[in-house]
């Protein structure tokens, strides 16, 4: 998790420019709901009448409403309203403090509404029989006697609610319009409007900052992803062949891939979605308690049976989520072994078996998928129902208090959606729990490469090596693996010097190729040293040492491109004619001139449309092109035939004449003429000379040679007749 946020470090600005965006959707977002309210309940049901206190007053309603007052309070009454004797009526003075005058008076003018609408004592349940005034304590002669029939009747429409009250004030204010012949219709007409017109304005500007938020979010999604891209390749390039072997190829491709985008989506979501819930929760809670509904427990209810029902499926479904991402590298892993290793599959005809293996790692993949999905399946139809019956019971709640004058029916309907609303909120980041641990796990994944030591790396005291000394020193050296027990080289000490050819030579698996990879620090050495120009390879820099040598590993790997480029990969500055010349000399012009585009002719990936005698001569010619200090050929022949691989060592002598030249060998030809000869045998090294020599002096080089050569070679190579 701290991953995943401490990944948004970098891009703050965004995420508070998100954040104030965030706040102004939920406020249009939660602005929405009033206006419906506002046109059922003033629109419609009060013709669009907004205030109890009338602009506009009859004289004999200004006197109605007068006279359920007391003196101070017709005082105040009469400061707010001036007399219009052109229109012969009362008009409010003042509509800044509208809302409070509402306030204030709504009670007084509901009474003058019931008063007024009540002249037909058969018309009304709520009419007032005046017979039984005097069982209420009521003189009617008493001067006293309306503000004494106020308080009674207060007491009778606090029963009603505040909804009920308020509404009543309006249509006394409507009665008294029409009484003046003020066109309520158009009064309506114009409320409709101007709500609809603010509605719209707020849905629009909701629009517009839901696009810009979505699009930051992504931009930073999109960011995020690219630096965990960028950091787990730069620190996989700086692994050496243990961390290489930690991680399979496989996995290290979903993690830089399935993983970062799993990541990816989840910081889209939690800047889209997770910064807005408790935005759209609050602004809902405080928005929902101004109705006074009496309903707040439903809400409460609904979010209490999300939660469990979240906890549910975090509790069932979590674990598989971790299981899910290692059975896609299993997917993966199999996959690439099979795509790779395709000519071999068909050459034995196990295509039936790779068939089968794939089959049981992806239906493996599959049921936990589908386990996991069909968890997610369930949790729509429950949420769902969740919110259609948190609708259903606040309409039948709220129905008794629209029957009871608490609330309006425009209040019910925003209370609806504020509960929505809310609902929504949780489920987000209800959502979010599930997204997370998912992303949590790929967050994981990645930090586990990004948090690996790399074994091979600069001394904090580290040196540029000397260019201008290639000799190559193995002082007593030892090596063993990083998980192995055994030493798999033991004791090895030769100097391999300038302008000379050194061969390493013995069985498979005696550790020559480990041997010659020592030198550019492919492993570290776990006894002794390795000095390169006099200098210990552990105190060197690695960009120093690797850029003074030319390294052609056993099987030729080639990049995407053209052959130029493959060419002067190891030196991106070289010219035209050093490439050809390199080419030249690796005995590659013969195929490359055959092309129609020469040197700008493709290569596929890998290098799959050249073949592999072809392939391991641009290799060869890509080291040469580098013109190092010291050159590493690791069994680099042998995928040429004789008659190249003679032309090619013959051409290759000038070039080498002033640098240091390693050579590993399976075949004795190819190094009969080298200046020394490092015979391994189990890892240790059992001769060192001459061929001549090792012939004479040791037993496996001689068993070796005798084995490649015929008679008359082998009698040749050490300058005796054939049968002497």
């Amino acid at each position: 998790m701290k991953q995943i946020f401490g990944n948004l470090a970098k891009y703050w600005y965004a995420v508070i420019l998100i954040l104030l965006l965030l706040i102004v959707q939920a406020f249009c977002d939660l602005s929405l709901p009033d206006y419906t309210s506002n046109i059922i309940d003033t629109g419609i049901s009060n013709s669009g009448v907004e205030h109890a206190v009338p602009q506009y007053l009859t004289k004999e309603g200004y006197m109605t409403v007068a006279s359920f007052m007391t003196k101070e309070e017709q005082a105040d009454w009469e400061s707010i309203y001036s007399f219009d004797k052109d229109n012969d009526r009362y008009e409010l003075k003042e509509t800044d403090n509208w809302d409070k005058l509402d306030e204030k008076y709504n009670s007084v003018i509901a009474i003058a509404f019931m008063m007024t609408a009540q002249k037909d004592a058969s018309a009304s349940d709520n009419n007032m029989d005046m017979s039984k005034l005097a069982e209420a304590g009521l003189d009617p002669t008493s001067p006293t006697f309306m503000v004494d029939l106020r308080k009674v009747l207060e007491e009778k429409l606090s029963t009603l609610g505040d909804t009920m009250i308020s509404a009543m004030g309006k249509q006394f204010a409507k009665s008294q319009y029409e009484a003046l012949s003020i066109d309520t219709d158009k009064m309506q007409t114009d409320y409709m409007w101007r709500t609809g017109a603010k509605m719209l304005s707020m849905a629009l500007l909701m629009a517009i900052v839901a696009v810009a938020v979505g699009y930051l979010a992504s931009r930073v999604a999109a960011g995020v992803g690219r630096d965990l891209r960028s950091k787990v390749f730069k620190k996989v390039i700086g692994f050496s062949n243990a961390e290489m072997d930690k991680f399979s190829t496989a996995s290290l491709i979903t993690r830089s891939t399935n993983d970062v985008q799993q990541i990816q989506q989840v910081t889209v979501f939690m800047l889209r979605m997770v910064l807005y819930a408790p935005i759209l929760a609050i602004g809902g809670i405080v928005n929902i308690r101004k109705y006074n509904s009496g309903m707040n427990w439903i809400i409460v209810l609904a979010i209490a049976a999300v939660l469990c029902l979240m906890a549910f499926l975090i509790t069932v479904a979590m674990p598989k989520f971790k299981i899910m991402q290692d059975k896609v590298d299993n997917v993966n892993l199999v996959s690439r072994e099979i795509l790779t290793g395709l000519p071999v599959i068909r050459a034995f005809s196990r295509e039936r078996r790779e068939e089968e293996r794939f089959d049981e790692v992806n239906k493996d993949l599959t049921g936990t998928m589908l386990f996991v999905n069909r968890c997610m399946a369930f949790m729509m139809p429950a949420l769902m129902f969740i919110m259609n019956g948190v609708s259903v019971l606040i309409v039948w709640v709220g129905s008794k208090r629209i029957d009871d004058g608490i609330m309006g029916v425009g209040a019910l309907t925003a209370f609806i959606t504020y509960a929505i609303l809310i609902i929504m909120s949780f489920l987000m980041l209800t959502a979010i729990s599930i997204m997370l641990p998912r992303a949590a796990v790929a967050a994981n994944r990645i930090q586990e490469i990004l948090d690996t030591k790399a074994i091979i790396t600069d001394s904090q005291d580290a040196k540029e090596s000397n260019k201008e000394d290639g000799t190559v020193i193995f002082d007593h050296v030892s090596f063993k693996y990083p998980d192995g027990e055994e030493n798999v080289l033991e004791d090895i000490d030769f100097v391999a010097k300038p302008g000379e050819t050194t061969a390493i030579i013995g069985s498979t698996g005696t550790g020559k190729s480990t041997l010659v990879k020592l030198i550019p620090r492919f492993f570290d050495v776990s006894e002794g040293q390795i000095l390169v120009g006099g200098q210990d390879v552990r105190n060197l820099t690695l960009q120093s040492l690797r850029g003074e040598i030319g390294y052609v590993p056993q099987k030729g790997i080639l990049f995407s491109g053209d052959i130029k480029s493959n060419i002067a990969y190891g030196a991106p500055g070289a010219s035209m004619e050093q490439i050809v010349d390199a080419a030249t000399i690796a005995q590659a012009t013969e195929f490359i001139e055959d092309k129609e585009d020469k040197y700008d002719s493709h290569i596929a990936q890998g290098g799959t449309n050249v073949s592999g005698g072809q392939k391991q001569r641009l290799s060869i010619a890509r080291a040469i092109a580098r013109d190092p200090k010291i050159y590493i050929f690791d069994d680099s022949f042998s995928a040429l035939d004789f008659k190249t691989d003679t032309t090619l060592r013959k051409a290759l002598e000038p070039k080498t004449k002033d640098a240091t030249v390693f050579i590993v060998a399976q075949r004795v030809s190819t190094i009969l003429n080298a200046d020394q000869i490092i015979v391994l045998d189990e890892g240790q090294m059992v001769g060192k000379g001459t061929h001549r020599e090792l012939v004479e002096n040791c037993e496996t080089y001689r068993q070796i040679a005798e084995s490649q050569l015929s008679e008359a070679e082998f009698a040749a190579s050490i300058g005796r007749k054939e049968g002497c």
